[in-house]
């Protein structure tokens, strides 16, 4: 499991926690109902991979998705922005939620891409980068102030209302480093457990190491997915576990502790491994549910007649960004303002958009069925 050594936090002398490097000795269990929930996994893993590459343009789902996520992960810290608050922020429109909030939530996107374009660049999946990561996420807000990219100097706790009534106390800050390396060469070994094991025990690691001030739980779930990808499991990142953890906060927090105090890694496995059927076959199914809504909906506008062609092209700039301004929606789409205008109109007619400022001059209109396939899954409309 590791080791307890005194430290300080805050002028109080506590137990901190070193972990064990991984992976854990002795080796996991693999029970034939273990076994089989890997391979239940894998196959929905499989199936993800299969329909992300099978999509017509697998970047409108891979927005979306990535934009999902980082509401939902937010969330988790205590945020209340919607995907509505962020794509509007994204519009440079004020959203319906405080400012931090939604920061805090375009900073996750901003780190989340920054990730996904170092990997495919064939930057390896490593400390600096875990780093970048964390620099891309407390950029501006409220963590702005907290060391972003940084290993902490001092020492952290988890829960209670003081360093003496802790949860948990991760390790010295002298430690960090070391246990961070250790980490590392997990991360690399190739003769290690397969992508997944080797996920959901990094995962783990990492949060008991909590190697900064602020933004471990965000960080700590962007590597599931990397590591993932990074290992050739999924072409893409899209695997994001953040909704089952925030729908079963109470487990995951007692399934981590679990492995702290007692080593019980198998029952975070068999937690960890449901969470990942769940999930990837929750995102095949909103891809599908996506794919059939852009079908009818395109099917709707086709008996326009002449204003079919030009309320084709800002319904199809509208599947890439959902809310959106005339004037954007022309830009993307070639048209004049005039032009799209009068598509919006249609679409409008149509109920396939809606206007969502009340104003009569620079309106937003949103594509509703989009948003609410999305909200469908965990709420993040």
């Amino acid at each position: 499991m590791g080791e307890w050594r005194p430290s300080v936090a805050a002028g109080e002398t506590v137990r901190a926690f070193i972990p064990a490097p991984l992976p854990p000795t002795p080796p996991l269990m693999f029970d034939s109902p273990r076994q089989q929930r890997l391979e239940q996994a894998l196959l929905a893993l499989g199936r993800l991979d299969a329909i992300a590459a099978l999509l017509p343009e697998p970047d409108i789902f891979l927005y979306a998705y990535v934009r999902q996520e980082a509401v939902l992960s937010s969330q988790i810290e205590g945020t209340q922005s919607t995907l509505s608050d962020l794509l509007l922020f994204e519009l440079d429109e004020a959203p319906g939620v405080p400012f931090d909030d939604v920061v805090e939530v375009s900073n996750y996107v901003a780190a989340l891409e920054h990730g996904m374009a170092r990997l495919a660049q064939g930057f390896p999946l490593c400390n600096r980068l875990i780093r970048e990561l964390h620099e891309k996420l407390l950029a501006r807000g409220r963590g702005a102030g907290k060391a972003p990219g940084e290993f902490r100097s001092t020492q952290n706790w988890i829960g209670g209302t003081r360093p003496g009534n802790a949860l948990f106390v991760p390790p010295p800050p002298q430690e960090v480093e070391r246990c961070m390396g250790e980490l590392e060469r997990f991360l690399h070994d190739t003769a290690g457990p397969g992508a997944l094991i080797k996920a959901a025990l990094a995962h783990v690691q990492f949060e008991t190491i909590h190697p900064f001030l602020d933004g471990n739980g965000r960080v700590g779930r962007l590597l599931i997915a990397f590591i993932l990808h990074h290992e050739g499991v999924l072409r893409q990142p899209l695997l994001y576990l953040s909704l089952f953890f925030k729908q079963h906060r109470a487990e995951y927090y007692r399934q981590l502790d679990a492995v702290r105090f007692t080593g019980d890694w198998e029952a975070w496995l068999d937690f960890f491994l449901e969470g990942v059927t769940v999930t990837a076959q929750d995102a095949v199914e909103t891809a599908h549910r996506l794919l059939a809504l852009f079908a009818a909906d395109r099917a709707r506008i086709l008996p326009l007649g002449r204003a079919a062609a030009n309320a084709l092209r800002i319904f199809d700039a509208l599947r890439h960004r959902p809310v959106a301004n005339i004037k954007r929606l022309a830009a993307q789409a070639g048209v004049s303002f005039t032009t799209a205008a009068r598509a919006v109109q249609a679409l409008q007619t149509l109920g396939i958009v809606r206007e969502i400022t009340g104003r009569a001059r620079e309106r937003v209109f949103v594509y509703g069925g989009y948003l609410d396939v999305l909200g469908k899954v965990g709420g993040a409309g």
